[in-house]
């Protein structure tokens, strides 16, 4: 027996494509999932069957069928298909397609659709280039990118495409994938025997996480695995040996990533310490900079805890201090920590919606003067000028407090800051109730 000889198949054909690759549907009726925009009746299957493709953006997660969507596209379209990748295409390239599409279009009254992969890649320079052509309908643009478009694709060119999201496939919609490549003889394994069941089926579902081509590209590392001892079943040992751990679907620049940290700061704010250690857990898994998410417990603590809870904000600035001390791994301890406590503690925006408002005042009106009571007065002529003149030290009277005016007469019937009945804060309320009602 041979090196080779171990392995029942060889899982890829002659021509060397992967799985993956074989496996792309080639018409609706092969394609998996995303009934939302590709259903019967939805807008862009009707404009796909009228051939009648409008400017659009495919916008979602890795393995989510962008780019199958963009062949099935050119696979019915009777318009001249063209496909650029922005990653290797430049400026010269785009005008090499717009001017073969003005000739095409004027000679022969045919359209071209530009299919731009990673759209998300190409620089303001290169996406204004496309502009007029795409208004002018020289070219139908089809862009695909895992990048939130709103974020990436400049306003002008966004505004004249239609931006159609892809979602991440559930689990059945994998384990439909992965059973579709088992059985088909053509293109798949189907020749090849191969079983699975369906706890091996899930496992594969789970660690693709919705991503259809990582899912199809641990069926094929697994069934190159197979050897006389376990004939031709995949078990989930194999799986693991070929997943190893599973991979977060998280990019620190991507839409995933400020998913993420969103549904982070919302549970800490939402006093769910459950939610919060799920998105610490993630980012941590992900590689996330330490430093990056100590910043967001210092911003919650007195965003949205504040006054409610002065504790937390020293926690956080604690636990700040402490991972960069200690580093990482141990460092996730300080952080769990901040983050169980942030997410338990009562919560108050009084603080935070007080200084916005007090803000918006100065930007927006003429508030007028500082009162002269309250001017500086310890400069030499300072009392020539009234500075400081007819000040109250709230230090000389009982409870350290006197009434007198603060904020410039202009507005001086405003009230920013309104202590919540949570907390620490309340006792606030109670203090300025009392100070108030004991000046009427």
């Amino acid at each position: 027996m041979d090196l080779f000889s171990q392995n029942l198949f060889d899982p890829k054909p002659k021509d060397g494509r992967p799985l993956a690759v074989r496996m792309r549907p080639r018409t609706l009726a092969e394609y998996i999932g995303q009934e939302e925009i590709i259903g019967q009746g939805t807008f862009l299957k009707r404009m796909i069957e009228a051939d009648n493709i409008p400017s659009m953006i495919l916008y979602g997660p890795p393995g989510t069928g962008k780019t199958t969507l963009a062949h099935i596209i050119a696979q019915t379209t009777g318009s001249q298909f063209e496909k650029l990748n922005a990653v290797a295409a430049g400026t010269a390239d785009l005008r090499k397609v717009v001017e073969s599409a003005k000739e095409r279009l004027r000679l022969h009254h045919r359209r071209t659709i530009l299919f731009v992969d990673e759209i998300h890649r190409f620089n303001k320079g290169q996406q204004d280039v496309l502009l007029p052509y795409v208004e002018n309908g020289t070219v139908i643009l089809v862009g695909a990118t895992t990048e939130n478009p709103y974020f990436e694709v400049n306003s002008p060119l966004l505004s004249r495409m239609r931006v159609i999201r892809l979602k991440r496939l559930d689990e059945q919609g994998i384990i439909r994938i992965i059973q579709q490549a088992l059985s088909d003889s053509e293109r798949g394994l189907g020749q090849e025997g191969i079983l699975c069941d369906q706890q091996v089926l899930q496992k594969i579902a789970a660690i693709a996480g919705g991503d259809a081509r990582t899912a199809l590209n641990i069926l094929e590392q697994a069934a190159a695995m197979l050897t006389p001892e376990n004939a031709n079943a995949i078990t989930a040992e194999i799986i693991e040996t070929v997943a190893g751990e599973k991979l977060q679907a998280y990019d620190k620049k991507g839409d995933n990533h400020y998913d993420v940290v969103s549904a982070f700061i919302k549970s800490m704010r939402g006093s769910d310490p459950d939610g919060a250690l799920h998105y610490l857990a993630r980012m941590l898994e992900a590689g996330e900079d330490v430093k990056f998410i100590a910043r967001r417990l210092v911003i919650c603590a007195a965003e949205d805890i504040g006054n409610a809870d002065p504790q937390a904000l020293v926690v956080a600035m604690a636990a700040a201090q402490a991972v960069q001390f200690i580093g990482m791994p141990e460092g996730r301890i300080p952080l769990a920590q901040a983050v169980t406590y942030l997410a338990c503690a009562p919560k108050s925006n009084a603080a935070y919606t007080a200084i916005d408002q007090a803000i918006e005042d100065v930007r927006r009106i003429d508030c007028g003067g500082v009162p002269q009571h309250l001017r500086d007065s310890h400069y030499p002529g300072a009392s020539k000028l009234g500075s400081g003149s007819g000040y109250l030290y709230p230090h000389n009277y009982a409870g350290g407090y006197v009434k007198q005016q603060y904020l410039p007469d202009r507005i001086s019937d405003r009230t920013y800051y309104q202590p919540t009945a949570y907390g620490h804060e309340a006792k606030f309320a109670e203090r300025l109730r009392q100070l108030k009602k004991g000046n009427e």
